[in-house]
Formats: C-alpha cells, structure tokens, sequence
C-alpha cells in the first residue's frame, strides 16, 4: 500500500475496542478524529502519549474532538490499560494488524540491531469529511495533545 497523504480519503475500518464493542471509522462520520497509533499498552511512552490525551480531553472534545487510540494489543489489555490510566476514549484492539497495515505504520523496526516488525507512532487527525487533514510523523509522547490542537489552530 501507497503511504497515506494529507487531503487522502482515511481509509475505513471496523474492529474491537476494550469493551469488545466493533467501532467503525464511519460512525464518527461529521466528527473530528484523533486517530492515533502507538505500540503497546502500558510502556512509558504510550502511557505519556494516553494520558496526554486524558489530561487535555475536555479542550479536545470542546473543539469537536474524537480521540481513538489503536495498537495491535487485545480488548482485554486495552481496558486494563483505560482502567489503571483512567483514559475516557477508546482503544480499538487491531489484533489482525488489518488497521495498521491500512494505515502504513506496520514497519520494519531496528533496536540494537535487531529487525523485527511493530508500529510506527503515528498521529492522524482526520476532518468531518474522512480526509486527513494531518499526519503528525515525529509524536511528542508527553505534549501529544498539545502537538494536535497547535496544529488545528
């Protein structure tokens, strides 16, 4: 797949989220969406990027916000996640890579000099319409909200 650019169509999909609840791109159709990708539930940086989203989730819903989060972990980590966080949005568990692979940030990865594949964090704020109005590459994992809402000023 062709990496996705700004002023795309988002691609749709349909998946699991913590309350195993199938959440579709299309039912927040009219609606702003933070679509963001990080790797895995509870680790410092995808912890720092959630809760940044938390602790600014009453300024993003006042400016017409939905916040979505994905990664390739189950329902059932992602509400242990929400509930040790307190995280008041969604986690779509994309356990059949589907979503992240639509998306383009299912990438080879180096650490240490060992190749293996994960998820590229990524940032995707998506208009009314289903077209990506950003695409934020290089995501600051504690000012991840404030990143977006500079962007949409």
């Amino acid at each position: 797949m062709s990496e996705l650019i700004e002023g795309q169509k988002a691609p749709n999909f349909s998946a699991k989220d913590q309350n195993g609840n199938t959440i579709s791109l299309s039912d927040f159709a009219g609606k702003n969406i933070i679509l963001y990708f990080y790797p895995k539930d509870d680790t410092p940086g995808c912890t720092a990027e959630a809760c940044s989203f938390r602790d600014n989730y009453e300024s993003l819903l006042s400016q017409g916000f939905v916040v979505l989060g994905v990664s390739i972990d189950d329902e059932k980590s992602h509400l242990k996640f929400i509930n040790k966080h307190n995280l008041p949005f969604s986690l779509i568990a994309d356990t059949e890579k589907e979503i992240v692979e639509a998306y383009g940030v299912w990438v080879e990865k180096n650490m240490y000099g060992k190749k293996y594949m994960g998820i590229a964090r990524k940032t995707f704020i998506i208009d009314k319409n289903g077209l990506i109005l950003k695409i934020i590459d290089k995501v600051d994992t504690k000012n991840s909200s404030a990143q977006v809402l500079e962007l949409v000023k």
